[in-house]
């Protein structure tokens, strides 16, 4: 389960800004249970966050420091030893110095069938891994497994600090075949660590994206080879021709043409039957949308792991993105807590109170761009909004930020001045 993600110096975020899916005072029982406990309560995580904000406000950045930070635990160790002292970040370029400082990454996990929270990260330069640590709080308190800087001249992969027993791995050996631009957590998974192998297996396998660069006919094949290979393919059928039709897209059942292999969609036919059509030709792009959503969607809420989405709303109408947020906040579909993270600009998820709205108070977080070009991120919670507030109304009038500053006419005015300039 995440709870916690800190990121600094990537792409339009300059200054350090944490997102939390920690449960505050305005949780609404949507808060699921972490196993943590602090300062004798419990400990509450959201299993839904979205970020409203303008465009180019910095939403997806967020989301792309998530995949940066996993694709460093992923490639770190083979990738980015084919490029010696180079590593592949992207810091904020509008100023000087912030392109000369560390790139900053952590994550706040709780992991285990008796849960245990663990803080994991690492800051990066464009030459080495500047800085790393990971640590463990077993029954509340913290256990350093190690602590990495860069600093020490006479250590290639930096000095590295080990306190206590609760790193049981071969550290010297680690140690000796981490290179400065490598990570240890990426070298000690590599070389089989058990400890280290169970925090790199839950960026490789509990952490998903989807983002609207990444190709719709890739997450329909993803959906597809579910249907077909999975040796729980026919409960997948199942639940996924259940979806369809839910969806009302005019779906009936779902089967294999004999002819082609290829997966086919039969509809409904104004006569009371049915007729099968062409996936790839005949389908719309709104079906070949929800068809590759629920595949990602399904192993996500199977595992019990992360789903982070870029522009939700590019992919689903309102009415389906909304169920969406309903699945993930349910327990009776969502038994496993799984977890959906997701950028939008579809107010309507804020709605009212009277009709029922899918988001709750601290689920919503906002991201606004200052003048100097940054990224601010920052909770909705941050206006202390009533329960009974209209936030659709109050995002869209700009109570909470996180719109554009443009005022109604005038980009037609501005089109309409330059078109009588041009033509004067």
């Amino acid at each position: 389960m995440l709870i916690r993600f800190r990121v600094a110096n990537h792409r339009s975020i300059r200054d350090e800004h944490e997102l939390s899916l920690i449960a505050t005072e305005f949780d609404e029982g949507t808060a699921r249970g972490t196993g943590l406990r602090h300062r004798g309560r419990d400990v509450l995580a959201q299993p839904v966050l979205g970020l409203f904000g303008a465009n180019a406000s910095g939403k997806s950045n967020v989301l792309s420091a998530f995949q940066l930070m996993r694709d460093a635990v992923r490639d770190s160790f083979a990738d980015w030893a084919k490029v010696p002292e180079v590593v592949p970040r992207q810091p904020f370029k509008l100023d000087s110095v912030s392109r000369d400082e560390t790139s900053l990454f952590e994550v706040d996990l709780v992991l285990g069938r008796d849960p245990v929270r663990y803080t994991y990260g690492f800051e990066l330069s464009d030459e080495r891994v500047e800085a790393e640590w990971l640590h463990a709080y077993p029954h509340g308190r913290r256990n350093v497994w190690f602590d990495r800087e860069a600093d020490r001249p006479d250590s290639e992969g930096g000095e590295f600090v080990f306190r206590g027993e609760g790193f049981k791995g071969e550290r010297d050996s680690l140690v000796r075949l981490t290179r400065p631009n490598a990570l240890f957590l990426s070298v000690g998974a590599t070389l089989n660590d058990p400890q280290l192998s169970a925090i790199h297996r839950w960026f490789l396998e509990n952490l998903r994206l989807m983002t609207p660069e990444r190709d719709l006919h890739a997450r329909v094949d993803y959906t597809t080879r579910l249907l077909k290979s999975s040796d729980r393919a026919e409960p997948y059928r199942r639940r996924i021709v259940r979806l369809l039709q839910s969806a009302d897209l005019g779906v009936t059942r779902l089967d294999t043409d004999p002819e082609t292999g290829e997966i086919r969609l039969w509809h409904r036919t104004p006569d009371g039957g049915e007729t099968p059509l062409d996936f790839r030709t005949e389908e719309s792009l709104g079906t070949h949308a929800w068809f590759a959503f629920l595949g990602p969607m399904l192993i996500v809420l199977d595992q019990g792991s992360v789903l982070f989405v870029d522009e939700l709303d590019s992919s689903l109408h309102p009415a389906l993105a909304a169920e969406v947020v309903r699945v993930f906040q349910d327990p009776a579909s969502n038994p496993r807590g799984a977890q959906l993270v997701f950028t939008t600009h579809d107010a309507t998820l804020l709605g009212s109170e009277v009709l029922d709205r899918p988001l709750k108070r601290d689920q919503v977080w906002i991201t606004t761009k200052r003048r100097s070009g940054e990224t601010e991120l920052y909770p909705l919670t941050a206006a202390k909004p009533r329960k009974e507030e209209n936030f659709e109304r109050g995002y869209l009038r700009g109570r909470y930020g996180g719109v554009p500053r443009v005022t109604a006419g005038e980009i037609v005015r501005e089109l309409s001045w330059q078109e009588a300039k041009d033509t004067a």
